[in-house]
């Protein structure tokens, strides 16, 4: 695969998240595999893109002093133009020279004769001028917006949540490149097991930070070995495995998960459960319980009931009390996932997070009956936004007079987490611990 075709994959991929709000993880992997990119190539590919869409709104600040009728402008170009420039700025290993020649190589396919020279003529201009500073920003919120290109109503929002210093470090902790964590399925194999057949494979892994259960890998892709399609692991953030800590399950018990796809929480509850009891997993689409039972398969757990339901209709499938323990890790704007979702941060709204907070609601209010007296419910979601954590939280509370704060929640918690402990409430932020953003909520049905 030639370095020229790597940037038009790119440029594909690119247009495609701008013009069909497209998701880019999903995207990059279909580019990969259609095209056989290999080795190096996947590498760059997967930084050229990612890093575009996360330096999108700097990027356009840089570029917007050399472009004359920005009106004008086919979208192509300018994400031709945004490619370019961020490896100019972000990637000291390719030659200027290469990206402008692959640059107007790209232009003169696409375009006519006049667009590769404007690539051409803007791109050497800008080598020539250098870029505008970002000090000629006054307003603190609007610098952190341009500066690690979160939109602006976000960083407001934040800003009122956290304050602006915390606002500041969460954006710039978005920007980094994600860490890959393993989760060692402990109902088959020990970690030491774990650890000897990925070291066998070339990946290098260390121990998590929070939890017995975690690996990091050091180096290398876990998910392309022999041991991931054995099923020694799953690959999940150490702050996701949390939750199944948060449940606190006992052998033989029955638990509903409500929003399972796709299945790394009932895969964890399953194998915590050490093939007794019951997870009856649910998801409103099929193709995502496909991806459930997938998962189940892979790990060899055999105690995983699938079941295409939308939760908010959940009574129609069971009884009240049917349940000793609930989990609603809810669909949320993934606020916490930026670093691995990138494009999250262009595509939510405002509105989103209102209307996600009421099916937040929604879900917590019909699963409530349907738990055992003196049972355990653990809300969750991968979001960092109160709206749709603590408030709809206390929301809950105050309507379901036969809910409580769970007291006992905090010794569940790893001892290094209990300063982030709040009234049975965990909120890790991105730049916490290098995890993703996660919050984590646990009640009790009172007896």
């Amino acid at each position: 695969m030639s370095k020229y075709n790597v940037r038009e994959v790119a440029l594909d991929i690119l247009l495609s998240i701008e013009k069909n709000q497209a998701f880019s993880n999903l995207l990059l992997n279909k580019s990969i595999e259609k095209h056989g990119i290999k080795g190096k190539d996947t590498g760059l590919l997967t930084e050229m893109v990612y890093g575009t869409i996360q330096r999108k709104l700097t990027l356009d600040y840089y570029l917007e002093p050399f472009i004359k009728n920005p009106k004008k402008l086919q979208d192509w170009v300018r994400v031709l133009l945004r490619l370019s420039l961020y490896q100019m700025v972000y990637l000291d290993r390719i030659p200027e020279r290469a990206v402008f020649y692959e640059a107007v190589e790209i232009a003169k396919k696409r375009g006519h004769k006049g667009i590769s020279s404007m690539v051409n003529g803007v791109l050497r201009t800008i080598q020539r001028n250098g870029l505008k500073s970002l000090d000629e920003i006054k307003k603190p919120l609007e610098r952190i917006s341009i500066e690690t290109s979160h939109p602006l109503w976000l960083v407001e929002r934040w800003a009122e949540q956290y304050g602006v210093e915390k606002t500041q470090g969460i954006c710039e902790a978005n920007l980094r490149a994600p860490k890959q964590s393993l989760r060692v399925n402990t109902s088959k194999f020990t970690k030491e097991e774990v650890k000897a057949q990925l070291a066998e494979e070339g990946i290098q892994v260390k121990d998590g930070l929070f939890l017995e259960e975690a690996l990091e890998t050091q180096k290398g892709n876990a998910v392309y070995t022999e041991a991931f399609k054995q099923g020694m692991f799953t690959v999940q953030d150490e702050s996701s495995m949390l939750v199944a800590h948060a449940l606190d399950v006992e052998p033989n018990e029955t638990i509903l998960d409500s929003c399972a796809a796709p299945g790394g929480k009932s895969t964890h509850i399953a194998e915590r459960l050490q093939h007794t009891g019951q997870v009856v997993s649910l998801d409103i689409h099929a193709h995502k319980v496909k991806l459930i039972e997938d998962q189940a398969k892979r790990l060899g757990l055999d105690n995983i009931d699938t079941k295409v339901s939308d939760s908010r209709k959940v009574q129609e499938l069971f009884k009240d009390e049917t349940f000793d323990r609930i989990l609603v890790d809810a669909p949320c704007t993934g606020f916490g996932v930026m670093k691995r979702k990138p494009d999250v941060k262009y595509t939510k709204t405002e509105q989103d997070v209102k209307q996600l907070a009421r099916i937040q609601a929604d879900i917590l209010r019909a699963v409530a009956p349907l738990l055992k007296k003196g049972g355990t419910l653990v809300y969750s979601t991968c979001t960092i936004d109160q709206d749709e954590n603590q408030e709809v939280v206390y929301q809950f509370l105050q309507e379901q007079k036969d809910f409580q704060f769970d007291t006992t929640f905090k010794e569940r918690m790893p001892s290094v987490l209990h300063s982030h402990v709040t009234e049975s409430q965990i909120q890790l932020l991105p730049d916490d611990f290098q995890s993703d953003g996660f919050y984590i909520a646990s009640l009790r049905k009172k007896v």
